[in-house]
């Protein structure tokens, strides 16, 4: 498996220091959370977005994603959303990043019924301009539908290859779900893991990989065992804690941590 971390965990850091710290830490991709506070989002010219996969390529290191907030599940017209993830596509195009994450959102007041099949109506359109952009739309495990169950609803009435799912290993377990369940239920459209560690259920702050109580190496010993042989990446969410550690001093650990899972999953 490859390793990636996001920049949630270094909020407006610059692309070059960025790639050093996955360069220094022998990370191999990131992903890019994309919103206008940060110095990637859908807002760069075309020369800002040459220059920012010239760099990455230079440094040997893969755009994993690019990380978005449209809410495919909220009330409301479905125009702005479409607009919104066809922006994140069209970035993650220009970047060479097979992919684009946005979240279900689904809104209060509303049947499960409804979030599901608003969500699947504009992941299936979004799925055709993925097409066109050669990325694959992912959705997240999440807010209201935060485990692998729920996102499987969605997903199975869109039926298309290029709309999939992002496995965040925290809300599926905050959900419920075992890591058994939640996998079985996302293997077929599973593009890549979120993996994170937190101090409980009820204090969910970002603790280093290791150090909490999520079932990570369960994750990981399951992937191996099914031969799953993509991207896990570390979303440490510092921009929401404050009080968080900084994730810089972090990574060689991070790395490490997983490094060792994964050799005692083999």
């Amino acid at each position: 498996m490859k390793l990636a971390f996001s920049t949630l965990g270094v909020p407006g850091m610059p692309v070059r220091d960025v790639l050093r710290l996955a360069t220094e830490h022998g990370w191999h991709g990131v992903e890019l959370r994309a919103h206008p506070e940060e110095p990637v989002h859908p807002g760069l010219s075309p020369d800002e977005r040459a220059a920012v996969r010239a760099g990455f390529e230079a440094a040997g290191v893969a755009v994993l994603s690019v990380a978005g907030y449209a809410r495919v599940a909220a009330p409301g017209d479905d125009a702005p959303v479409l607009e919104e993830i066809r922006g994140l596509l069209d970035l993650a195009r220009d970047l060479g990043a097979p992919y684009v994450r946005v979240f279900p959102g689904g809104g209060t007041g509303q049947s499960p019924e409804d979030a599901d099949a608003t969500a699947a109506r504009r992941l299936g359109t979004a799925a055709e301009y993925a097409t066109e952009a050669g990325v694959r739309v992912l959705l997240e495990t999440h807010d209201s539908h935060r485990t692998g169950a729920d996102a499987i609803r969605v997903l199975g009435l869109v039926g298309h290859r290029r709309a999939g799912a992002l496995w965040d290993v925290m809300h599926t377990w905050l959900g419920g779900e075992q890591p058994a369940e939640s996998y079985a239920a996302l293997a077929p459209h599973l593009g890549y893991v979120q993996v994170k560690d937190i101090a409980s259920a009820d204090d969910t702050t970002p603790l280093p990989l290791g150090e909490g109580v999520l079932p990570l190496a369960d994750c990981v010993d399951l992937l191996t065992r099914h031969d799953w042989d993509g991207w896990l990446c570390w979303e440490y969410e510092k921009r929401w804690y404050e009080n968080a550690a900084p994730l810089p001093g972090l990574l060689g650990a991070g790395r490490r941590h997983l490094d060792r899972l994964l050799d005692e999953a083999a």
